[in-house]
């Protein structure tokens, strides 16, 4: 059985009551048991990646603190006319650089950018509590990450697992999620090791970690190793174990950041820090396989990378015809159309952010906007997106906020 619940999906097995070795043959048993299972994961996958309702959403900022902000800030989004207003700053925390909301839309988790905590060489994450009436957060509690510098985080589509990626050291966490929203100590704990080619590859540097379709496994992004890690993921314990397919190379150098899953099922996306590509990869859910088959350029034919460049995030368009990415220095996004049969990218267009520095970007759950935040701009523009070419137009909306670095909506009132 298939459960919605607020925009995430909980997968149950429920016992039929079907006597399958009464049927013909053990291969017809199968076959049926097959079918059923593919009919599941593509419920699930519809049901999490379909277009949600327009309306009024609640916008939670990440930044970088230390100079004008302290915390994290939050703004009210009207998906219908495409407005963006300053809501507030909600908490006071430092470096909160990735946040995500838990599915229930009680409780939002930051990852705390820092590489000391409590004497331990070691960031840490933090979970709050959200004010439904207000949005205002309040601190349940904390956990060390285990390693330094945690840099982004997800939450399993059944809200019972949070995972960070820290990128000194280049490691993984999980956590699980107590009754009342906060964080047990770390349930699951991974040390990368390796090293690459390129100067800053000198160690791993975990930079993403996310849930793929079906919440069987994880894809963690290694900028230091070149690879994307692939682990095995159990929601109810909270473990993180190396799947039998346990990585994909991509070309040396290139270094993995930021990563997308299609809403197929069937492709992913990751796009490249340090030689600004992006690779496209055909997944198979059911053994967790990452296949890279495709290598684009972030910038626009022609035109090659210059010193100090580098990108940063990448997102799949909830429809799954699009792709974007974001190239800091040029200060773009990168807009690819998708071939829904091939999972092949082509390029339409690179949009200047009216901003610097876009280290992140977010598509409102609608599908009909995108939100650039300028890092060093300290800036957030608004997009309209074209739904028939993927190409962004700008509404000419930008609203002032200290060092953005991340962004996730939550539906409000």
């Amino acid at each position: 059985m298939v459960a919605i619940v607020g925009e995430f999906v909980r997968i149950e097995v429920v016992t039929i009551g079907i006597n399958l070795f009464g049927m013909t043959s053990m291969k017809t048993a199968i076959a049926l048991l097959t079918c059923a299972s593919m009919l599941l994961m593509t419920t699930t996958i519809r049901a999490y990646h379909g277009h949600k309702h327009a309306g009024v959403y609640l916008v939670y900022v990440g930044t970088y603190t230390g100079g004008d902000s302290e915390g994290i800030y939050a703004f009210t989004f009207d998906s219908n006319t495409g407005e963006l207003k300053p809501h507030g700053e909600v908490t006071k925390t430092v470096n909160p650089s990735f946040v995500d909301v838990h599915p229930n839309g009680k409780y939002l988790y930051a990852v705390n950018e820092t590489v000391e905590y409590k004497g331990e060489k070691a960031g840490y994450i933090t979970s709050f509590s959200i004010d439904q009436q207000s949005g205002a957060l309040t601190e349940l509690n904390q956990q060390s990450t285990k390693g330094g510098a945690p840099c982004h985080l997800c939450i399993d589509y059944t809200g019972r697992t949070v995972m960070v990626a820290n990128y000194v050291g280049g490691s993984v966490a999980a956590y699980r999620v107590q009754s009342d929203g906060s964080l047990s100590a770390p349930s699951s704990f991974v040390q990368h090791t390796g090293k690459s080619v390129h100067p800053r590859q000198e160690a791993p540097h975990g930079h993403s970690i996310d849930v793929g379709p079906w919440n069987r496994f994880v894809a963690v992004s290694d900028l230091g190793l070149d690879k994307v890690l692939v682990y095995r993921l159990n929601p109810r314990k909270g473990t993180l174990t190396p799947g039998k397919y346990p990585f994909a190379k991509s070309e040396a150098g290139s270094g993995p950041r930021h990563f997308s899953f299609h809403r197929s099922g069937r492709f992913a996306y990751g796009i490249n820090e340090l030689n600004m590509t992006a690779n496209a990869y055909k997944y198979n859910g059911r053994l967790g396989k990452l296949e890279p088959f495709q290598v684009v350029s972030t910038l626009p034919p022609n035109e090659s990378q210059q010193d100090g460049h580098s990108t940063a995030e990448m997102y799949c368009h909830p429809s799954g015809k699009f792709v974007y990415g974001s190239n800091r220095g040029h200060d773009t996004i990168v807009v690819y159309s998708v071939d829904q049969r091939t999972g092949k990218l082509t390029y339409v267009e690179n949009q200047d952010i009216g901003g610097e520095t876009p280290r992140s970007f977010r598509i409102d759950p609608t599908g009909k906007y995108l939100l650039a935040l300028g890092q060093s701009s300290s800036s957030i523009s608004v997009f309209e997106i074209d739904q028939d070419t993927g190409a962004l137009e700008p509404t000419g909306a930008t609203v002032k906020c200290p060092t953005p670095v991340s962004a996730v909506f939550m539906p409000w009132r």
